[in-house]
């Protein structure tokens, strides 16, 4: 009896023992997770998998489910604006679950405050964005199949461990795939030869398309044997030989400190305020863009991110004619960020932030450095030098940056938000990387290759665009907002303009869903601007923000093309629309695989009013790339955005008041 009661004894001290130690531990870790001050505050590593967790204990998943998305469940819009500190808010996380041998896609909410599954249902006929194991195991199945090892010994490769292959969501797909709904991606052969670059060796007619629910090749397209390149396209600096002189250092210091504040995800800087969030899907996104006029602190935008991207490629072979990469939606943008390094993608004087992700088995992870911010000089912003008196007035320029870059196989991008000291909100996308080529047996360019340039000896660019679409949600002055069309054309002579030198601008609301579907032209040099007719400036007119496009393009795909019924966002440059919460995405929510008409062309269905609501604009902006020697072997930066600029906004220059 007394052996029992002390074996009792001994195990009681050990369990609370173990319960003491995971208490403690717990404690430990929820102190190293960043306070929770905000409802936009990003998702904590606890947080992850305490939503994971939920999912597991409430559904029955297989060993193959996989978590696509994982991101914070954005609150109520206008419990976000009415938060006060110290005020309790709502804190749920959303989640894409993707059952592979089911072929099903699942949504969920989690509750974190009472850890509970607010909301679980089956999204039918979707596929989710491709995750990471998907890769691997396409990989084992085509180079286990026969026909592609043929393929490759057709062109003398026996060692299949030098081939890479590089594997795309299936893009365009046939009438038969369609019918399947099986989940499949297209693959690409590269020949890893002298050097690690193998981007410049494409075996070139060899196209397999795997069904990933079945784990077999689906089909399998073997055409003409193209030689490749033999040479070594390595680019490191060992591999390049003879190098410029190098330039004499340039020093940027800021020996006081940055002038921006950070606290939590929000920033101050020269009367910009603004909160920040790393989405796994769009990227660095802005939320609450407010500046201060020296009086009130007035919105401009509620919420910024690039919501979904394109990329058509302009060879009509079936080895080509497929790709059509939808790079935010079928590849999650966000989780492809790369991190950066101080005095490479961004100056010495910056600072890097990290981000916290989750896999595809629901494991939360740290990103370190992947979002940059920096201030940089940007030349004069205003001057006047007087004749008569030699008086020179001038300010030199500041701006500041926040970066990301992403590499999404060959290509690599970066999206910068700048802010201006004037004002204005710029947002800029660079474009660099490896263009995606094809072999081909040509050494010098022929006039028949009509689709592409040679870039190389057997390297074939192939024509192609790059179409980007920003979701800018606007609460200029508030949420009471219209949209103005601005049109500037030249008057006929008349007795009222006898030397034709009239120019006059006209501006015309734009007063439904549908016929804010808008395009440039430069002929009447066509902008945009978001006002709010409920106020007035010192001047009696509605403050407002303009959109002043850059550099764009059309989409050249033509009418009744496939590609032009997915991405029908990219077919105008503008939308506006009246705002709901779950309109969040260009080419709908699921652009893998999707049905021609999703995203935009649904969202304006309903035609709904524009006058004085909450609206948001959609604005695409498009890159023609017809490839040339000099983009490679990597091009160099290409940089295509637009400006934000106030516009009756302020009763004065903002930056006049500037010390010297």
């Amino acid at each position: 009896m007394i052996k029992r009661l002390k074996r009792f004894l001994w195990l009681s001290i050990a369990i609370i023992s173990v319960i003491s130690i995971s208490i403690g531990l717990m404690e430990t870790l929820m102190a190293q997770q960043p306070s929770i001050s905000h409802p936009l505050t990003s998702l904590t590593e606890v947080e992850i998998s305490t939503a994971v967790s939920v999912i597991q204990r409430e559904k029955t998943l297989s060993e193959m489910a996989a978590f696509p998305l994982i991101a914070l469940q954005e609150p109520d819009k206008e419990e976000v604006i009415n938060f006060t500190p110290g005020k309790v808010f709502q804190r749920k996380v959303f989640l894409v679950i993707y059952e592979r041998s089911q072929n099903k896609t699942f949504e969920g909410i989690v509750d974190l405050r009472s850890k509970t599954l607010s909301s679980w249902k089956e999204i039918p006929s979707v596929q989710p964005a491709i995750v990471n194991s998907e890769y691997e195991l396409a990989t084992q199945v085509v180079k286990a199949d026969p026909r592609w090892q043929r393929a490759m010994q057709r062109r003398g490769i026996t060692d299949f461990d030098r081939v890479k292959i590089s594997w795309w969501a299936p893009g365009i797909l046939s009438e038969q795939e369609e019918a399947t709904g099986n989940r499949l991606c297209r693959g690409l052969s590269y020949y890893k030869g002298k050097g690690w670059n193998y981007y410049g060796s494409p075996i070139e007619g060899v196209l397999a398309t795997v069904n990933l629910n079945t784990g077999k090749v689906a089909s399998f397209i073997d055409r003409e044997n193209v030689p490749f390149s033999k040479e070594n396209w390595n680019y490191d600096v060992k591999s390049l030989g003879k190098l410029l002189s190098p330039l004499k250092a340039l020093k940027i210091l800021q020996p006081d400190g940055t002038s921006f504040q950070i606290k939590d995800n929000e920033i101050s800087w020269q009367g910009w305020k603004f909160r920040y969030s790393m989405h796994p899907r769009n990227g660095l996104m802005l939320y609450q863009v407010t500046h201060n006029d020296g009086e009130n602190i007035r919105p401009v935008l509620y919420r910024a991110s690039l919501s979904e991207m394109v990329v058509p490629y302009g060879d009509p072979k079936p080895t080509w004619s497929f790709i059509n990469a939808f790079d935010v939606g079928e590849y999650n943008l966000g989780l492809l960020a790369n991190t950066m390094e101080l005095s490479k993608e961004i100056p010495e004087n910056g600072l890097l932030l990290n981000a916290v992700f989750a896999n595809e088995q629901g494991e939360p992870y740290q990103i370190p450095g992947v979002i940059g911010i920096y201030e940089r000089d940007n030349g004069m912003l205003w001057k006047h030098s007087e004749y008569n008196t030699q008086r020179n007035d001038v300010r030199r320029s500041r701006e500041l940056v926040m970066k990301m870059t992403v590499a999404i196989d060959n290509y690599d991008y970066s999206i910068n938000w700048i802010f201006h000291q004037d004002g204005t909100l710029e947002v800029q996308n660079e474009l660099t990387g490896i263009v995606l080529a094809q072999g081909t047996a040509a050494q010098k360019q022929s006039d028949d290759d009509s689709y592409g340039r040679l870039i190389a000896k057997n390297i074939f660019g192939v024509n192609h665009q790059h179409f980007f679409n920003y979701r800018l949600d606007f609460d200029v002055d508030g949420q009471a907002n219209s949209v103005m069309e601005m049109n500037v054309k030249a008057l006929a002579m008349d007795e009222k303009n006898p030397l034709g030198n009239a120019i006059a601008l006209s501006e015309t609301s734009l007063a439904k869903e549908t016929a804010a579907v808008r395009d440039l032209d430069m002929k009447s040099s066509r902008e945009w601007m978001i006002v709010n007719a409920d106020k007035k400036n010192a001047l009696g007119t509605a403050p407002g923000y303009m959109l002043m496009p850059g550099e764009n393009s059309i989409f050249f795909p033509v009418e009744g093309s496939k590609i032009r019924q997915r991405a029908e966002f990219a077919t105008h440059h503008i939308w506006v629309t009246k705002y709901k919460p779950t309109e969040l995405y260009a080419g709908g929510d699921y652009p893998n695989q999707t049905q021609p008409g999703q995203g935009l062309p649904k969202y304006i269905s309903d035609d709904e009013s524009l006058l004085g609501e909450d609206i948001v604009l959609w604005y695409t902006m498009g890159v023609t790339h017809i490839p040339r020697s000099e983009d490679w072997p990597v091009m160099p930066v290409h940089r295509v955005g637009f400006k934000l600029v106030p516009r009756g906004f302020f009763s004065r220059n903002p930056a006049i008041n500037l010390p010297e």
